[in-house]
């Protein structure tokens, strides 16, 4: 990430400085600022470490002509806001872009081995150097956090004056300073040491401060930082969890909590945009005269919406609702939410039949779909238009937001807000089943079963471990047709992208695996103008379908890490996968919707020893 030349800082006639006139320090595609330098996330911009600001400070920088309002009324619902917002854009054409704060705070001079918070440096104003030595400063490698998702300062002080007769709270009371120096002998741990020029303590290495247990020893606990929202932002309710350390730029940082929804009918047209912040109010009523009353003092006797239209929005959302349950848990409500899709993708939605705005055109083939019954697949939609949107509903620290029914989520702000940040997608897909009287007949094969369980007891040890109380963890989503279907998708995907010149890292999954649903979305996941060309539609008539997925199926029958890929009892860095790896089917990250676990091509086309458990094993013997 190259920065642009850096700005001037300018200050206004009362002495602060206007917002629109802070230093630029880099750039991040907007993407980006959803999945991967998110509120609360750190990023590096050449010698310099940040974190990305709250929402709170930066509703006053996400001007509206930068951050467009995005609607979808199924996730908006869901995540309990009235509307999205896209992150604004950080080129050369911003006015303003997004916030950052400098974290950590605590920086290394590699001249003279100072280790001080970056003020005490007195570095010349907008740049990072020390002030005597005038060479770049260096970042601390180190930061803590918690499970709760806390980020605070690595304690070198209470490293260095870690005797057990000292009081390890009593912070720089021994009036010397810190000095960072390496060695140079190993790149470990050991090589780094941390001194003090009191004299009271020796100087140690970092050896061992990765320990689960290596700060709970010092007395250390967390104290609820939350830099994002500010130097002093605490948590008003308190800590007190246990302190993990972790490299600056480790993954356990920060970690997304991303959920997605494809705009479908009737929500799909647009129509229902004007009343994204009345919806709440109109869920109230259920005469269609109260109604009609509400929306004449709302919108002064002038609704953009017919009447009409709003009594069908409202039933079709009403219908989507879980009504077994008064209080349907969030993870309920987003199965609901598939399942529409799936519906829809299965009933179709003709353009011929549909207005120009319309976002959702799913059609039938004009092939005959006979041609794949050989195959199992049935079904097959060409999804000529589609658009999803992704919103960033929180983030997590250390936990996996997954592993437990109670995850350990923190908000983007100190205070509720009716909006989200948000990405929109529109492009196109292939929509596909999986024949259900076949699959039945397959998924209850012992040898099929028996194959997934393994996956599944490995998988389910992975999140009781990862969750704070065993017992709360979730259960694995592991079953014959979800790991079948998954694996299908990435062949389809890896199979496509040298057939219909898409990169791989620009198609995505989409699994629709449950008790009544058996199916799978492969669609364009940029948004960009290659989300829209038409080449990933056309590969799903019949014919063409019939050939890439021969082809795939074919293709996966060998990989050239075999026989070791095929044989592995165990794959992946957490053992949830089986015949999978980066030769055969893994996928770019951003591409799959299970980071690349619940994998195992052995389902797709057998083993040497049992080929009967490939769902498609017939193909290869004809």
């Amino acid at each position: 990430m190259t920065p642009p030349p850096a700005r001037r800082r300018r200050t206004a006639a009362n002495g602060t400085t206007p917002a629109h006139n802070l230093p630029r320090r880099g750039t991040v595609r907007r993407a980006q600022a959803i999945s991967t330098y998110g509120v609360g996330s750190l990023i590096a911009v050449d010698h310099e470490s940040f974190v990305v600001s709250g929402l709170d400070e930066a509703d006053r920088s996400w001007r509206r002509d930068e951050s467009p309002v995005v609607h979808e009324r199924r996730l908006a619902r869901l995540l309990d806001v009235d509307y999205f917002r896209l992150p604004p854009a950080s080129d050369d054409t911003s006015k303003d872009g997004l916030r950052v704060r400098r974290f950590p705070l605590m920086h290394s001079c590699p001249e003279c081995n100072d280790l001080q918070p970056h003020r005490d440096f007195s570095p010349p104003a907008g740049r990072s150097v020390c002030g005597t030595c005038e060479v770049d400063l260096v970042p601390s490698r180190f930061v803590v956090a918690c499970e709760a998702g806390h980020l605070d300062e690595f304690p070198y002080w209470q490293w260095v004056h870690r005797s057990s007769d000292r009081d390890s709270t009593r912070i720089g009371t021994c009036g010397g300073k810190l000095r960072m120096r390496t060695n140079g002998r190993t790149s470990s741990l050991r090589s780094i040491v941390i001194s003090c020029t009191c004299g009271q303590a020796p100087e140690v290495s970092m050896e061992g401060s990765f320990r689960r247990n290596a700060l709970k020893d010092l007395r250390l606990t967390c104290r609820g930082a939350r830099p994002w929202l500010g130097t002093s932002a605490t948590d008003p309710a308190g800590c007190g969890l246990s302190l993990r350390t972790l490299q600056r730029g480790s993954s356990s940082v920060w970690q997304p909590v991303l959920k997605s929804a494809l705009s479908i009918p009737p929500w799909s047209s647009g129509r229902a945009d004007p009343l994204a912040e009345h919806w709440a109010a109109l869920r109230q009523f259920d005469e269609r005269e109260h109604i009609r009353i509400y929306l004449q003092g709302a919108f002064q006797g002038n609704c953009p919406v017919p009447l009409d239209e709003v009594m069908t929005l409202l039933d079709a959302e009403r219908e989507e609702d879980p009504e077994h349950d008064r209080a349907p848990s969030f993870d309920h409500r987003y199965r609901a939410l598939r399942n529409k899709e799936y519906e829809r993708l299965r009933s179709g939605n003709d353009e011929s039949e549909q207005s120009r705005g319309e976002q959702f055109v799913c059609e039938t083939p004009l092939g005959d779909p006979s041609v794949l019954q050989p195959l199992g697949i049935t079904g097959p939609m060409l999804v000529k238009k589609l658009r999803e949107v992704r919103a960033l509903k929180a983030f997590t620290r250390l936990v996996d937001a997954e592993s437990t029914t109670d995850p350990k989520e923190m908000p983007l702000s100190r205070n509720p807000l009716r909006w989200l940040p948000a990405m929109e997608v529109q492009g196109e897909g292939v929509f596909l089943r999986l024949d259900e009287s076949r699959l039945d007949a397959w998924e209850k094969a012992p040898a099929v079963a028996a194959r997934v369980e393994r996956m599944r007891t490995a998988h389910q040890r992975v999140l009781e471990q990862r969750a704070d109380d065993p017992s709360r963890a979730v259960s694995s989503p592991a079953t014959p047709r979800m790991v079948l279907l998954h694996t299908l998708a990435h062949i389809l995907i890896n199979e496509w992208s040298l057939e219909a010149g898409y990169p791989s890292a620009s198609l995505r999954e989409r699994l629709y695996a449950a008790d009544d649903m058996a199916g799978v979305l492969v669609y364009t996941a940029t948004s960009d103008s290659a989300g829209s060309l038409g080449g990933l539609v056309a590969q799903g008539e019949p014919e063409p379908l019939d050939r890439a997925v021969r082809s795939a199926i074919r293709r996966a029958e060998w990989c050239s890490s075999d026989p070791l890929c095929m044989e592995a009892e165990a794959a992946g860095s957490i053992g949830t996968n089986l015949a999978a790896c980066h030769a055969c089917v893994m996928l770019p990250e951003t591409s799959c919707e299970h980071n690349n676990i619940l994998l195992d091509r052995a389902l797709l086309v057998g083993t040497p020893d049992e080929p009967s458990v490939g769902f498609f094993q017939q193909i290869l013997a004809g």
